[in-house]
Protein backbone atom coordinates (compact mmCIF):
# COMPACT_ATOMS: atom_id res chain seq x y z
CA UNK A 1 0.00 0.00 0.00
CA UNK A 2 2.84 2.34 0.96
CA UNK A 3 4.76 1.54 -2.27
CA UNK A 4 1.72 2.39 -4.38
CA UNK A 5 1.39 5.68 -2.56
CA UNK A 6 5.07 6.53 -3.10
CA UNK A 7 4.81 5.64 -6.79
CA UNK A 8 1.78 7.85 -7.17
CA UNK A 9 3.67 10.73 -5.56
CA UNK A 10 6.89 10.14 -7.49
CA UNK A 11 5.28 10.02 -10.94
CA UNK A 12 4.70 13.54 -12.27
CA UNK A 13 1.35 14.30 -13.78
CA UNK A 14 1.54 14.43 -17.57
CA UNK A 15 0.21 17.78 -18.78
CA UNK A 16 -2.48 17.73 -21.46
CA UNK A 17 -1.23 18.11 -24.99
CA UNK A 18 -1.52 21.64 -26.25
CA UNK A 19 -2.52 22.49 -29.76
CA UNK A 20 -1.81 25.83 -31.36
CA UNK A 21 -4.61 27.85 -32.90
CA UNK A 22 -2.98 27.66 -36.34
CA UNK A 23 -2.71 23.89 -36.06
CA UNK A 24 -6.43 23.74 -35.41
CA UNK A 25 -7.11 26.06 -38.34
CA UNK A 26 -5.12 23.76 -40.63
CA UNK A 27 -7.67 21.00 -40.02
CA UNK A 28 -10.47 23.19 -41.38
CA UNK A 29 -8.56 25.03 -44.10
CA UNK A 30 -10.75 23.71 -46.91
CA UNK A 31 -13.91 24.69 -45.01
CA UNK A 32 -12.57 28.22 -44.61
CA UNK A 33 -11.72 28.39 -48.32
CA UNK A 34 -15.23 27.23 -49.18
CA UNK A 35 -16.66 29.91 -46.90
CA UNK A 36 -14.50 32.52 -48.61
CA UNK A 37 -15.85 31.40 -52.00
CA UNK A 38 -19.44 31.64 -50.73
CA UNK A 39 -18.87 35.13 -49.32
CA UNK A 40 -17.34 36.40 -52.56
CA UNK A 41 -20.20 34.86 -54.54
CA UNK A 42 -22.81 36.60 -52.38
CA UNK A 43 -21.03 39.95 -52.62
CA UNK A 44 -20.76 39.71 -56.41
CA UNK A 45 -24.39 38.59 -56.65
CA UNK A 46 -25.50 41.74 -54.81
CA UNK A 47 -23.60 43.84 -57.34
CA UNK A 48 -24.62 41.81 -60.40
CA UNK A 49 -27.78 39.62 -60.13
CA UNK A 50 -26.76 37.60 -63.21
CA UNK A 51 -23.71 36.13 -61.47
CA UNK A 52 -25.50 33.18 -59.85
CA UNK A 53 -27.69 32.47 -62.85
CA UNK A 54 -27.68 28.87 -64.08
CA UNK A 55 -26.04 29.82 -67.36
CA UNK A 56 -23.23 31.77 -65.72
CA UNK A 57 -22.55 29.05 -63.13
CA UNK A 58 -22.35 26.46 -65.92
CA UNK A 59 -19.93 28.69 -67.85
CA UNK A 60 -17.82 29.20 -64.73
CA UNK A 61 -17.50 25.48 -64.03
CA UNK A 62 -16.81 24.76 -67.69
CA UNK A 63 -14.05 27.35 -67.84
CA UNK A 64 -12.54 25.98 -64.62
CA UNK A 65 -12.58 22.30 -65.69
CA UNK A 66 -9.22 22.28 -67.49
CA UNK A 67 -7.56 24.21 -64.66
CA UNK A 68 -8.93 21.68 -62.15
CA UNK A 69 -7.58 18.74 -64.15
CA UNK A 70 -4.11 20.24 -64.39
CA UNK A 71 -4.09 21.30 -60.73
CA UNK A 72 -4.61 17.69 -59.62
CA UNK A 73 -1.49 16.60 -61.49
CA UNK A 74 0.51 19.57 -60.26
CA UNK A 75 -0.53 18.74 -56.70
CA UNK A 76 1.27 15.39 -56.92
CA UNK A 77 4.38 17.05 -58.33
CA UNK A 78 4.44 19.71 -55.60
CA UNK A 79 3.87 17.10 -52.88
CA UNK A 80 7.12 15.40 -53.96
CA UNK A 81 8.93 18.76 -53.60
CA UNK A 82 9.04 19.24 -57.35
CA UNK A 83 7.55 21.60 -59.90
CA UNK A 84 6.62 21.34 -63.58
CA UNK A 85 6.98 24.49 -65.67
CA UNK A 86 6.55 22.67 -68.97
CA UNK A 87 2.82 21.91 -68.84
CA UNK A 88 1.81 24.96 -70.87
CA UNK A 89 4.16 23.89 -73.65
CA UNK A 90 2.92 20.30 -73.44
CA UNK A 91 -0.64 21.59 -73.84
CA UNK A 92 0.40 23.47 -76.95
CA UNK A 93 2.34 20.51 -78.41
CA UNK A 94 -0.32 17.85 -77.78
CA UNK A 95 -3.08 20.19 -78.92
CA UNK A 96 -1.24 21.07 -82.12
CA UNK A 97 -0.48 17.43 -83.00
CA UNK A 98 -4.05 16.34 -82.31
CA UNK A 99 -5.49 19.25 -84.32
CA UNK A 100 -3.26 18.50 -87.29
CA UNK A 101 -4.23 14.83 -87.25
CA UNK A 102 -7.99 15.50 -87.10
CA UNK A 103 -7.69 18.16 -89.80
CA UNK A 104 -6.16 15.54 -92.13
CA UNK A 105 -8.33 12.61 -91.05
CA UNK A 106 -11.71 14.27 -90.68
CA UNK A 107 -13.45 11.01 -89.82
CA UNK A 108 -11.13 10.13 -86.94
CA UNK A 109 -12.95 9.06 -83.78
CA UNK A 110 -12.71 11.87 -81.17
CA UNK A 111 -11.76 9.29 -78.54
CA UNK A 112 -8.67 8.38 -80.58
CA UNK A 113 -7.76 12.07 -80.79
CA UNK A 114 -7.95 12.25 -77.00
CA UNK A 115 -5.75 9.17 -76.67
CA UNK A 116 -3.24 10.71 -79.07
CA UNK A 117 -3.02 13.86 -76.97
CA UNK A 118 -2.60 11.85 -73.78
CA UNK A 119 0.14 9.75 -75.41
CA UNK A 120 2.06 12.87 -76.44
CA UNK A 121 1.74 14.24 -72.92
CA UNK A 122 2.89 10.98 -71.34
CA UNK A 123 6.01 10.94 -73.51
CA UNK A 124 6.82 14.50 -72.44
CA UNK A 125 6.14 13.60 -68.81
CA UNK A 126 8.45 10.59 -68.99
CA UNK A 127 11.24 12.82 -70.30
CA UNK A 128 10.64 15.24 -67.42
CA UNK A 129 10.64 12.41 -64.90
CA UNK A 130 13.80 10.88 -66.35
CA UNK A 131 15.75 14.12 -66.04
CA UNK A 132 14.53 14.72 -62.49
CA UNK A 133 14.54 11.17 -61.09
CA UNK A 134 17.32 9.47 -63.03
CA UNK A 135 19.70 12.24 -64.02
CA UNK A 136 19.13 14.22 -60.83
CA UNK A 137 18.55 17.65 -62.38
CA UNK A 138 16.59 20.08 -60.23
CA UNK A 139 12.90 20.02 -61.28
CA UNK A 140 12.73 23.76 -61.92
CA UNK A 141 15.78 23.59 -64.22
CA UNK A 142 14.74 20.42 -66.07
CA UNK A 143 11.16 21.50 -66.71
CA UNK A 144 12.19 25.06 -67.62
CA UNK A 145 14.54 23.73 -70.29
CA UNK A 146 11.95 21.29 -71.63
CA UNK A 147 9.33 24.02 -71.61
CA UNK A 148 11.31 25.84 -74.27
CA UNK A 149 12.03 22.61 -76.18
CA UNK A 150 8.37 21.53 -76.25
CA UNK A 151 7.23 25.03 -77.16
CA UNK A 152 9.75 25.14 -79.99
CA UNK A 153 8.51 21.76 -81.22
CA UNK A 154 4.93 23.07 -81.25
CA UNK A 155 5.96 26.04 -83.41
CA UNK A 156 8.07 23.82 -85.67
CA UNK A 157 5.32 21.27 -86.24
CA UNK A 158 2.78 24.00 -86.97
CA UNK A 159 5.14 25.87 -89.29
CA UNK A 160 4.08 29.04 -87.52
CA UNK A 161 0.50 28.65 -88.75
CA UNK A 162 -2.77 28.27 -86.88
CA UNK A 163 -5.33 25.52 -87.22
CA UNK A 164 -8.77 27.10 -87.05
CA UNK A 165 -12.30 25.85 -86.45
CA UNK A 166 -13.14 25.37 -90.14
CA UNK A 167 -10.27 22.86 -90.42
CA UNK A 168 -11.56 20.74 -87.55
CA UNK A 169 -14.44 18.26 -87.81
CA UNK A 170 -17.55 18.99 -85.75
CA UNK A 171 -17.08 15.75 -83.82
CA UNK A 172 -13.73 17.01 -82.51
CA UNK A 173 -15.08 20.40 -81.46
CA UNK A 174 -18.00 18.60 -79.75
CA UNK A 175 -15.55 17.05 -77.27
CA UNK A 176 -15.62 20.30 -75.32
CA UNK A 177 -18.94 21.77 -76.43
CA UNK A 178 -21.12 18.65 -76.17
CA UNK A 179 -23.07 17.51 -73.10
CA UNK A 180 -23.44 14.28 -71.15
CA UNK A 181 -26.38 13.87 -68.77
CA UNK A 182 -27.05 17.58 -69.11
CA UNK A 183 -23.52 18.59 -68.13
CA UNK A 184 -20.81 19.95 -70.38
CA UNK A 185 -18.33 17.23 -71.35
CA UNK A 186 -15.45 19.17 -69.78
CA UNK A 187 -17.20 19.11 -66.41
CA UNK A 188 -17.93 15.39 -66.75
CA UNK A 189 -14.30 14.61 -67.62
CA UNK A 190 -13.07 16.72 -64.68
CA UNK A 191 -15.43 14.90 -62.27
CA UNK A 192 -14.26 11.48 -63.49
CA UNK A 193 -10.61 12.46 -63.06
CA UNK A 194 -11.33 13.92 -59.64
CA UNK A 195 -12.94 10.67 -58.45
CA UNK A 196 -10.05 8.61 -59.85
CA UNK A 197 -7.50 10.83 -58.10
CA UNK A 198 -9.43 10.76 -54.84
CA UNK A 199 -9.29 6.97 -54.81
CA UNK A 200 -5.67 6.85 -55.95
CA UNK A 201 -4.39 9.30 -53.34
CA UNK A 202 -6.44 8.12 -50.38
CA UNK A 203 -6.89 4.40 -50.94
CA UNK A 204 -3.77 3.07 -52.64
CA UNK A 205 -0.31 2.27 -51.36
CA UNK A 206 1.32 4.30 -54.12
CA UNK A 207 -0.72 7.34 -53.16
CA UNK A 208 0.56 7.15 -49.59
CA UNK A 209 4.11 6.66 -50.84
CA UNK A 210 3.91 9.92 -52.82
CA UNK A 211 3.22 11.81 -49.59
CA UNK A 212 5.98 9.89 -47.81
CA UNK A 213 8.55 10.87 -50.45
CA UNK A 214 7.54 14.51 -50.17
CA UNK A 215 7.47 14.56 -46.37
CA UNK A 216 10.87 12.98 -45.81
CA UNK A 217 12.74 11.49 -48.79
CA UNK A 218 15.47 9.94 -46.64
CA UNK A 219 13.03 8.17 -44.34
CA UNK A 220 11.00 7.03 -47.34
CA UNK A 221 14.10 5.47 -48.89
CA UNK A 222 15.03 3.74 -45.65
CA UNK A 223 11.52 2.31 -45.40
CA UNK A 224 11.90 0.72 -48.83
CA UNK A 225 10.05 3.23 -51.02
CA UNK A 226 11.52 3.59 -54.50
CA UNK A 227 11.83 7.37 -54.78
CA UNK A 228 12.91 7.20 -58.43
CA UNK A 229 9.82 5.23 -59.36
CA UNK A 230 7.52 7.64 -57.51
CA UNK A 231 9.06 10.71 -59.17
CA UNK A 232 8.82 9.11 -62.61
CA UNK A 233 5.18 8.32 -61.91
CA UNK A 234 4.10 11.78 -60.79
CA UNK A 235 5.76 13.56 -63.74
CA UNK A 236 4.28 11.01 -66.14
CA UNK A 237 0.81 11.57 -64.68
CA UNK A 238 1.30 15.32 -64.94
CA UNK A 239 2.36 14.97 -68.57
CA UNK A 240 -0.62 12.76 -69.39
CA UNK A 241 -3.06 15.26 -67.86
CA UNK A 242 -1.36 18.10 -69.74
CA UNK A 243 -1.69 16.11 -72.97
CA UNK A 244 -5.38 15.52 -72.30
CA UNK A 245 -5.83 19.20 -71.49
CA UNK A 246 -4.18 20.12 -74.79
CA UNK A 247 -6.89 18.26 -76.72
CA UNK A 248 -9.64 19.72 -74.54
CA UNK A 249 -8.18 23.22 -74.90
CA UNK A 250 -8.02 23.07 -78.70
CA UNK A 251 -11.51 21.58 -78.85
CA UNK A 252 -12.90 24.25 -76.52
CA UNK A 253 -11.42 27.23 -78.33
CA UNK A 254 -11.50 25.58 -81.78
CA UNK A 255 -8.02 26.86 -82.45
CA UNK A 256 -4.52 25.38 -82.24
CA UNK A 257 -1.56 27.75 -81.97
CA UNK A 258 2.10 27.49 -81.09
CA UNK A 259 1.70 29.86 -78.16
CA UNK A 260 -1.35 28.12 -76.69
CA UNK A 261 -1.46 28.20 -72.87
CA UNK A 262 1.71 30.29 -72.62
CA UNK A 263 2.29 31.01 -68.93
CA UNK A 264 -0.65 28.86 -67.87
CA UNK A 265 1.60 26.73 -65.67
CA UNK A 266 1.83 29.64 -63.24
CA UNK A 267 -1.96 29.77 -62.96
CA UNK A 268 -2.05 26.05 -62.20
CA UNK A 269 0.62 26.38 -59.52
CA UNK A 270 -1.25 29.34 -58.03
CA UNK A 271 -4.47 27.30 -57.85
CA UNK A 272 -2.61 24.59 -55.94
CA UNK A 273 -1.14 27.10 -53.51
CA UNK A 274 -4.56 28.66 -52.93
CA UNK A 275 -5.81 25.16 -52.19
CA UNK A 276 -3.25 24.67 -49.44
CA UNK A 277 -0.65 22.56 -51.25
CA UNK A 278 2.76 23.21 -49.71
CA UNK A 279 5.56 24.02 -52.13
CA UNK A 280 7.89 22.51 -49.51
CA UNK A 281 6.31 19.13 -50.24
CA UNK A 282 4.44 16.46 -48.30
CA UNK A 283 1.18 18.37 -47.85
CA UNK A 284 -1.91 18.86 -49.98
CA UNK A 285 -5.51 17.68 -50.35
CA UNK A 286 -7.57 17.09 -53.47
CA UNK A 287 -10.53 18.96 -51.99
CA UNK A 288 -8.33 22.00 -51.37
CA UNK A 289 -6.95 21.92 -54.91
CA UNK A 290 -10.45 21.78 -56.40
CA UNK A 291 -11.55 24.71 -54.22
CA UNK A 292 -8.42 26.65 -55.20
CA UNK A 293 -9.21 26.14 -58.88
CA UNK A 294 -12.84 27.14 -58.24
CA UNK A 295 -11.70 30.33 -56.53
CA UNK A 296 -9.55 31.19 -59.53
CA UNK A 297 -12.44 30.50 -61.88
CA UNK A 298 -14.75 32.57 -59.73
CA UNK A 299 -12.39 35.55 -59.76
CA UNK A 300 -11.89 35.32 -63.53
CA UNK A 301 -15.67 35.32 -63.96
CA UNK A 302 -16.67 37.80 -61.27
CA UNK A 303 -14.16 40.61 -61.73
CA UNK A 304 -15.19 41.39 -65.34
CA UNK A 305 -18.86 41.38 -64.25
CA UNK A 306 -17.95 44.01 -61.68
CA UNK A 307 -16.30 46.10 -64.42
CA UNK A 308 -12.90 45.79 -62.73
CA UNK A 309 -10.04 46.91 -64.94
CA UNK A 310 -8.02 44.04 -66.44
CA UNK A 311 -4.92 45.58 -64.88
CA UNK A 312 -6.51 45.51 -61.43
CA UNK A 313 -7.73 41.96 -62.02
CA UNK A 314 -4.15 40.72 -62.19
CA UNK A 315 -3.22 42.73 -59.10
CA UNK A 316 -6.17 41.39 -57.11
CA UNK A 317 -5.38 37.80 -58.07
CA UNK A 318 -1.73 38.33 -57.15
CA UNK A 319 -2.71 39.81 -53.78
CA UNK A 320 -4.95 36.84 -53.00
CA UNK A 321 -2.16 34.41 -53.93
CA UNK A 322 0.28 36.29 -51.69
CA UNK A 323 -2.17 36.19 -48.79
CA UNK A 324 -2.68 32.46 -49.33
CA UNK A 325 1.08 31.82 -49.31
CA UNK A 326 1.55 33.84 -46.11
CA UNK A 327 -1.37 32.03 -44.49
CA UNK A 328 -0.06 28.61 -45.51
CA UNK A 329 3.39 29.51 -44.16
CA UNK A 330 1.94 30.58 -40.81
CA UNK A 331 -0.20 27.46 -40.61
CA UNK A 332 2.80 25.23 -41.36
CA UNK A 333 4.79 26.94 -38.62
CA UNK A 334 1.90 26.41 -36.23
CA UNK A 335 1.69 22.72 -37.09
CA UNK A 336 5.47 22.27 -36.77
CA UNK A 337 5.43 24.04 -33.40
CA UNK A 338 2.57 21.85 -32.23
CA UNK A 339 4.43 18.69 -33.26
CA UNK A 340 7.57 19.89 -31.47
CA UNK A 341 5.58 20.51 -28.29
CA UNK A 342 4.08 17.02 -28.52
CA UNK A 343 7.51 15.42 -28.86
CA UNK A 344 8.87 17.35 -25.88
CA UNK A 345 5.91 16.32 -23.75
Amino acid sequence: MRENTLNAVAQPEIPPKKTSILANISKFRELGLLGFIVIISLVVQLRNPSFLSGENINDMFTNTAILSILALGMMLVLITRGIDLSIGAIIALSGMISAQVVSIYQGLNPFLAILLGIAVGIICGVVNGFLVAKVGILPIIATLALMNIFRGMAFTISGGEWISAYQMPESFVAIATGKTLGLNNLIVIAIIIYLAFFYFVNHTRTGRQIYAVGSNPDSATVSGINETKILMLVYTIMGGLAGLSGVLWVSKFASAQGDTAAGYELTVIAACILGGVSIAGGSGKISGVILGAMLFGLLNNALPLLNVSPFWQSSIQGAIILIAVIFNTLVKRGVDLNNLMRRRI
